[in-house]
């Protein structure tokens, strides 16, 4: 009886440990996945009404109240509503009818079993609204919540599986206009302010809960389903040449989206809003996108290629309606699941609205330079991550979600047919339409469409991460015909990982190119039809630019490169020499050549726009000060003829914009200052506002003997107060006092002034200019002790800017040493921001082995 008794004791002691460790879990910091997963089986039929009073002044405070209707089914365990606000921005909370205390712990408000039923309960907060994601400007704001932002704004269950339907109410000063994710059913006035009351929205993630309010124009069109936009912008031209265009985008990509996926338009509305600051391209809220201002309207200057932009910016946003906010991922570890379906549904949608574009190209140069630019560096990631609690959410976003993974999906529509992946997807929407999914349950439904072993296909795709290292073994018999050829495949980071793959290969002669396909599946592949075929003037490995990773290629032998006919190959050519260059296989000096070479003759603006960022990257971080005085005259030289050239507008604005970039020699400045003072004007060259704003930044960084009078000169030309606001922020980043610039680093210890990021990253890239690196290089230590504040402070893509435009801009053995000792004087440092910094700074790394082989 007594041993019963000892082990009742310890099983006791046991099980109340493991449920003391659980409710800690519960209580944690942020969204565990243990929190997300108990409050899943524990909520159902979620509704909140919500009302917030917007004073006409942005420090005062804004007064909240909200209700919240919910089943439970379980109240086994405390309800925990996230709120991650003080704790004295908490009025009141009532649950049931009955007034409780507030407790307030770890950015949770408790609310105890005692307080609860099973079933229908009903809990309302008076409040004050967090500020964090509130974008608070003089004269508007606007809502952004992703990953897990709404619950900086309300108190609410945080988390993309507990969707909800949303009544809003919004007190806003008399002269504003508002837009949110449902219709405004009643308006009212009181004193200076107006009531607008809004329909019940359709179900959403909190993520997706939006709404925009301030001193906006509207204009509505019906395209096909009536829209309406909010815009700031005040530049009658750009309004005409952009407004039609920007509605009929709208719904050409959701006819494409309705076809595609044999689902209608899921939502009540598909209205939109145009946002001067605002941080990214474009967020996807349910019947309210969000959009950046400078994206959307374009005057008669733009290129291709912006225009190109703007249509898959928007073909993205209207994709996420399909794909993220009517099956939306079930935890933020698959968030790149929403990404990759709405760029690669983009994609698609440009074919018929571009009919002239080659649009593999276009895929190419949208994708492949940024995936690689990340899946290279040290802080290269699988594209699905491992994700703990959703506080860290904000960390997953990056150019392997964006990027690498539209190139897989490619793959993957090649590898099984078209027709079979569009059947897979169309049943995807259906299964999960105002549900949750995750990568498994998608690979369930591929696996019955193909026979490719989607595990393990999945498993080096999705779960690994890096990129290949392609070699081959040509061997050639007496007359000069090829005996054998195998291509051979290692991983970058030395694993055993092998991506099976498909792409081309062509042999270049000198009447005729032999196109060959490759299907990759093993470590050493023979290419069986070259066999007997005469050796070749060149090997152009990934012809079709359907292959990733590092390819073979001849430094000695680069001439070929820019008389390839296809433009396609000339684009992946380039890319793989700049690939190679960066591993080392190329030295700088001639893949400089091979691009200067290429710039001069290239007809291509999406082949053009690669070459010069290439180049551009190579002379400001690859070249030696000595090598750079060396080869600048040439350059500029090159450059200023080309543009006096008979050439398409598209071509000469990016050659423009690079001669712009390195055009800081005396000769060159001068011919800059003359443009930018339209003295002279080159012909075909359209430019605008914007183009003669970054020209007066530059010929400032330039030093410029007139620079404080360019400035002066710009600033005050401006008819658009948004971008003067933006210009005057500008200012002191510019400025040829170094007291001065170090003032601006200073301020940016405050988080007020790092509130419009966009600005803040220009600012950072002005002082970091090579250029200007040596009064700078004392900020880096500043920039990374800051970022961990950036990380809690800014939104998810501003610790990454903030690392590419503070410590990322250097190439110096004396920016190295500072990452080395800061790494080593924080062992504890956040493996999240590590990896940021590793990404930031894979250039510096490169640089400091190339440069030491150079010297």
């Amino acid at each position: 009886m007594k041993i019963f008794y000892s082990f009742l004791c310890f099983f006791i002691l046991i099980f109340n440990s493991f449920s003391q460790s659980k409710t800690s879990e519960l209580f944690e910091n942020g969204v565990s996945e243990q929190l997300a997963h108990f409050r899943k089986k524990q909520i159902s039929n979620l509704r909140y009404t919500l009302y917030f009073e917007i004073p006409n002044q942005k420090e005062e405070k804004i007064k909240a109240y909200s209700i919240v209707n919910l089943n439970l089914s379980d109240i086994s365990q405390p309800l925990l509503f996230d709120f991650k606000e003080k704790t004295s921005n908490i009025k009141t909370v009532e649950v049931n009818g009955k007034k409780l205390s507030i407790v307030h712990e770890n950015g949770h408000v408790v609310i105890p079993v005692s307080a609860l039923v099973l079933g229908k309960n009903l809990v309302s907060f008076s409040f004050i609204a967090g500020n964090l994601s509130l974008n608070r400007n003089d004269d508007f704001l606007y809502t952004l919540l992703v990953p897990d932002r709404a619950s900086t704004l309300f108190p609410c269950f945080d988390q993309p599986d507990l969707k909800a339907t949303y009544k809003l109410n919004l007190s806003v000063p008399k002269e504003w206009s508002v837009l949110a994710g449902a219709d405004v059913v009643e308006k009212s006035e009181k004193r200076d302010f107006t009531i607008y009351t809004f329909g019940e929205s359709d179900k959403m993630s909190t993520y997706l809960f939006s709404f925009v309010a301030g001193k906006f124009k509207s204009a509505t069109q019906k395209p096909g389903l009536e829209m309406t936009m909010l815009y700031r912008e005040n530049s009658p031209e750009k309004f005409r040449v952009s407004a039609d265009t920007i509605f009929s985008l709208h719904q050409q990509s959701l006819d494409f989206l309705e076809k595609y996926t044999n689902y209608k338009f899921p939502f009540q509305k598909l209205d939109f809003a145009s946002i001067p600051v605002f941080q990214y391209g474009g967020m996807e809220h349910v019947g309210a996108i969000q959009y950046r201002e400078s994206t959307l309207f374009l005057d008669n200057s733009a290129t291709d290629s912006e225009k190109l932009n703007r249509a898959k910016l928007i073909a993205h946003e209207t994709s996420h309606m399909w794909f993220g906010d009517l099956v939306t991922m079930k935890w933020f570890d698959d968030v790149w699941m929403k990404e990759v379906f709405a760029n690669f549904m983009a994609d698609k949608i440009m074919n018929p609205i571009f009919p002239k574009v080659n649009h593999n190209l276009q895929f190419f140069t949208a994708h492949y330079p940024s995936a690689f630019a990340e899946d290279r560096s040290l802080g290269t990631h699988p594209i699905k991550q491992h994700l703990a609690n959703l506080k860290d959410a904000g960390s997953l976003y990056g150019a392997i979600i964006y990027n690498k993974a539209p190139i897989m999906m490619r793959q993957l529509e090649a590898s099984m047919g078209k027709e079979a992946f569009q059947k897979v997807i169309e049943k995807y929407i259906q299964k999960y339409a105002n549900d949750n999914a995750d990568w498994n349950n998608l690979v369930e439904l591929l696996d019955a469409e193909t026979p490719l072993d989607m595990k393990k296909w999945s498993d080096v795709w999705v779960n690994k991460s890096g990129r290949a290292i392609f070699t081959d073994q040509i061997e050639y018999d007496a007359k000069n015909r090829i005996k054998s050829f195998e291509i051979q495949q290692q991983a970058e980071d030395k694993s055993e990982n092998i991506w099976p793959q498909v792409f081309k290969i062509a042999l270049v002669y000198a009447k005729e190119v032999k196109v060959l396909s490759i299907n990759i599946n093993d470590k050493n592949t023979v290419v069986k039809e070259a066999i007997g075929l005469e050796k070749s003037l060149a090997i152009v490995y990934n012809y079709n630019g359907f292959g990733y990773g590092v390819f073979p290629l001849d430094g000695n032998n680069l001439n070929y490169i820019a008389g390839l006919r296809d433009e396609m190959a000339r684009a992946s050519s380039y890319s793989n020499l700049y690939e190679n260059t960066l591993i080392g296989n190329v030295s700088p000096e001639k893949a400089f050549d091979c691009f200067l070479k290429g710039i001069q003759t290239e007809q291509n603006e999406l082949v053009l726009r690669m070459a010069t960022g290439s180049l551009n990257t190579i002379y400001w971080k690859l070249l030696t000060e000595k090598q750079q005085s060396k080869v600048q005259k040439q350059l500029e030289g090159a450059l200023y003829e080309r543009l006096q050239a008979n050439l398409s507008a598209n071509i000469k604005k990016t050659l423009f914009g690079l001669f712009s970039s390195i055009a800081y020699s005396d000769s060159a400045k001068a011919s800059l200052y003359k443009v930018w003072n339209r003295e002279i004007s080159i012909p075909n060259l359209k430019l605008n506002e914007d183009d003669y704003t970054n020209m007066a930044m530059n010929l400032a960084i330039f030093e410029h003997s007139k620079a404080d009078e360019i400035l002066e000169k710009t600033r005050t030309s401006f008819t658009n107060p948004d971008k003067q606001k933006r210009f005057e922020f500008l200012l002191p980043s510019l400025s040829k006092d170094e007291s001065v610039r170090n003032a601006f680093i200073e301020s940016l210890k405050d988080d007020a002034n790092r509130e419009k990021e966009s600005w803040v990253s220009v600012g950072l890239a002005n002082v970091n200019h090579p250029l200007r690196q040596e009064s700078a290089q004392k900020y880096i230590r500043f920039s990374l002790d800051l970022v961990d504040e950036i990380q809690r402070t800014g939104d998810i893509f501003f610790p990454k800017d903030w690392l590419d435009n503070t410590v990322g801009k250097y190439s110096s053995k004396y920016a190295f040493d500072e990452v080395q000792r800061f790494l080593k004087e924080n062992p504890n440092f956040s493996p999240i921001l590590k990896r940021k910094l590793f990404q930031a700074t894979d250039l510096l790394y490169k640089a400091q082995n190339i440069k030491k082989e150079t010297e």
